[in-house]
């Protein structure tokens, strides 16, 4: 009985590793089968319920439901189904103890850390289940949370305004930037969307584990959330192995269906995590947020798992890039790669708003999610290759336009900062040159071209690559492997 009620409250298990296909899930059995559909459909209807609600009590009111007839009857219902949820669980709890296999993880869950921490994890690594139940593997000192105390009138990204118009600015910001702005700006951490990405994501997660040997953890950060790792190593596999290449993700992105598979199939040790509110991690991702995260995953790259910041690259995709940076610009790791990444995430939000929202997208931009790669990448001095791809339909702002992609401004910030005495002539011809592709800058015949301009060209080979693709499709080994051998031969600029 006490196995029983131990087994109401443990979490759902997904898969057992290497038991059975890959593509394969654990499947309950009986009791515990029916009850886990009943509890998990009266979790989703209370989810929609939870975000319909308004729209629910408005149609109520008006139709004039609130009696005491009808309150009455709702009460009957509310007490049934939880009479029904309470009995769910316990025959839940009565079918896992019943399975062998569940009692098997249950077990593994229950290890005691403090006796062998490593069994334990080696234990549990076996499933995979819900991750809110998972031990914490790795943590940094706690800070104290002020983010509440903060008051959003301190910064002010329209201060030419008249202040009660800069006050309504400022309020409507806060407003949209915390009900809806960060959700489309992030929308990986949208419920709705984790939740239709789940089977991708779970099977994608498999096949890190199945295919790669990937070691999963929980970090947690010093304001609190826990993010969701992912390690391959292979070191003792390959000469390559002893480079690890941590992993960005876009703003859609996550480490099971990212980025991270291409360099683990390359023969580099790989570490992925999720942005705060992807997946498993918590929290939201403002910029506080991912730098707490990316700063607990990169001391547990080097605290837990063994690497010297040397030995590590960063690898950014899309929006992953400014955490990628921020990394570069805090630890002196051996090298930075940007893939399809902007340099202000300010240009691309007024171009997709009304122009009569543009003090808006401003203020919500400046002040609560500023995302200004360009300004981090400039206080950065080690190696670092931008990739363009050449038909970008997210980071251009006309589609098809090379000339409007948005990683040329950052190329160009770059260059302009590390060669601050570069004569004017070399600058306008780097601006005129930088929206040609490759194959084009190839092409230029060097006895029909001045001295300044072939100067720019090789300024622009050196620090970017182009790509012949849209933004989201994946880059191919080889082409990772020459990129990122660019960079490991690339010397370190002084600051």
């Amino acid at each position: 009985m006490s196995l029983a009620w131990k087994c109401m409250f443990t979490p759902r298990l997904y898969k057992i590793y290497r038991d059975g296909p890959k593509d394969s899930q654990y499947q309950p059995q009986g009791l515990e089968r029916w009850t886990d559909k009943f509890i998990s459909t009266a979790n989703t209807l209370f989810g929609i319920g939870l975000y319909t609600s308004p729209f629910i009590c408005m149609y109520v009111w008006r139709r004039g439901f609130f009696s005491s007839d009808e309150a009455k009857f709702l009460v009957q219902c509310f007490g049934g189904i939880s009479c029904l949820l309470i009995i769910s669980l316990a025959l839940r709890g009565m079918g896992r103890a019943m399975n062998p296999k569940y009692v098997a993880f249950v077990n593994a869950l229950n290890h005691p850390q403090s006796q062998d921490r490593k069994a334990m994890l080696e234990g549990i690594r076996k499933y995979d289940f819900e991750f809110h139940a998972w031990p914490v593997t790795f943590s940094v000192p706690q800070t104290a949370n002020t983010a509440w105390l903060d008051n959003p009138f301190n910064r002010c990204a329209n201060p030419e305004l008249a202040p009660y118009k800069r006050v309504l600015v400022q309020s409507l910001a806060y407003l949209a930037t915390h009900v809806f702005g960060l959700r489309l700006i992030y929308p990986g951490s949208v419920g709705l969307i984790n939740h239709v990405l789940w089977t991708p994501i779970f099977q994608g997660r498999a096949h890190l584990v199945e295919s790669f040997d990937g070691k999963r953890a929980k970090i947690r950060t010093a304001d609190g959330n826990h993010i969701d790792t992912m390690f391959v190593d292979n070191r003792s596999h390959a000469v390559k192995g002893r480079w690890l290449v941590v992993c960005c993700e876009g703003n859609s992105g996550f480490y099971e269906v990212g980025i991270m598979t291409t360099p683990a199939k390359a023969g580099y040790s790989v570490l992925g995590w999720n942005h705060p509110g992807f997946a498993g991690s918590t929290g939201q991702p403002y910029p506080s947020q991912e730098h707490n995260a990316i700063d607990a995953v990169i001391q547990y790259a080097i605290s837990e798992l063994g690497f010297q910041p040397d030995d590590i690259v960063m690898y950014g995709w899309s929006i992953g890039g400014y955490t990628a940076t921020w990394a570069a610009v805090n630890y002196p790791v051996k090298g930075l790669i940007l893939d399809a990444t902007f340099d202000d995430l300010l240009p691309l939000a007024e171009h997709q708003m009304p122009a009569s929202w543009s003090l808006l997208v401003k203020e919500v931009v400046r002040s609560h999610v500023d995302l200004n790669i360009a300004e981090l990448l400039v206080q950065y001095h080690g190696p670092v290759q931008l990739v363009r791809r050449t038909e970008d339909e997210i980071i251009c702002l006309r589609q098809g336009h090379l000339a409007t992609n948005r990683g040329n401004n950052l190329l160009v910030r770059l260059i302009e900062s590390r060669y601050r005495t570069m004569h004017s002539n070399t600058r306008d011809s780097l601006r005129r040159l930088v929206v040609l592709n490759d194959s084009q800058r190839a092409a230029i015949n060097y006895t029909t071209v001045n001295e300044y301009e072939q100067r720019a060209i090789r300024l622009i080979g050196t620090y970017m690559r182009d790509l012949k693709s849209t933004h989201c499709a994946p880059i191919s080994e080889q082409q990772f492997e020459s990129i990122i051998e660019i960079v490991l031969n690339m010397p370190r600029q002084a600051a």
